[in-house]
């Protein structure tokens, strides 16, 4: 049988994060969960106290404790943008392989983690989106990008969501760039109601109740509109890619910036 990957949760009673803990103990072939962990331990109900505690959960608000236990193989990073960089610096100082689903970093951020990753021959991933759909809309969009003269991204997230744009955007927006970006989207800078630019691409962050997370990438051609469309109807569509990640983390030397370099 082959080795249990051990697993520690950070943001372990958000809607990600309540949600991952479920997925991973019901993946006991191959995964132990180790610990989750909370902004402050003395915040959390008994009922919810005794409910993970049944079920062999540890709950901490001291991640750096767990840390140096030396029994962890990946942080499951699903915290707010004020804790993500430091958690997951923390990790890799420690050995430890982050798979970050946070979002709220920097490029100075992931260029940093980057080179800490590299130094420390120590895999990692950040993953602005887990659900295969979104991931296969971003791909679709960096091939589409190449033969439409005008696109923009609309992205809509519940009310809660702390940070705009999306990290999705963001990449799908560097993906695009990447691929083929005309210098023709820099007009709309000083006109405040055109979203903000990433790569040239204007982007559009709603935040609204009634959305877990929906994006739409807008083109338009001559006589013609494209618009490529994902939604996320159900946090559960996320589980999938955690424990994707979780996994092939395992076998990497260096940072991964987006699922779609593993699948």
């Amino acid at each position: 049988m082959s080795k249990k990957i051990k697993v520690i949760v950070a943001g372990a009673l958000g809607k990600m994060g309540a949600m991952a803990i479920e997925t991973f103990l019901n993946n006991k072939d191959k995964f132990e969960l180790k610990a989750g962990v909370v902004r402050n331990l003395k915040e959390i109900d008994n009922k919810s106290l005794k409910y993970y505690e049944d079920r062999g959960v540890t709950l901490t608000d001291n991640i750096e404790t767990e840390f140096h236990k030396g029994d962890i193989d990946v942080l499951v990073e699903l915290t707010t943008p004020d804790s993500v960089f430091k958690n997951s610096k923390l990790a890799l100082d420690n050995g430890i392989r982050p798979v970050i689903g946070a979002t709220g970093l920097s490029d100075e951020d992931i260029l940093e983690l980057s080179k800490k990753s590299l130094k420390a021959n120590t895999g990692a991933i950040i993953a602005p989106n887990f659900a295969i759909g979104a991931i296969l809309m971003m791909k679709f969009a960096a091939e589409a990008v190449k033969y439409m003269d005008r696109y923009e991204i609309i992205e809509r997230h519940h009310e809660a969501k702390l940070d705009s744009p999306s990290g999705t955007a963001i990449k799908t927006a560097k993906l695009m760039s990447d691929a083929k970006v005309k210098a023709n989207q820099s007009t709309f800078k000083d006109q405040k109601a055109r979203g903000e630019l990433y790569y040239d691409i204007p982007i559009h962050s709603l935040r609204l109740q009634g959305y877990v997370a929906s994006q739409e990438v807008v083109f338009g051609g001559l006589g013609q509109t494209l618009t490529l469309k994902h939604d996320t109807i159900d946090r559960s569509s996320f589980m999938p890619g955690i424990l994707l990640a979780s996994e092939k983390v395992m076998n990497l030397d260096r940072l991964i910036y987006g699922l779609e370099n593993i699948i």
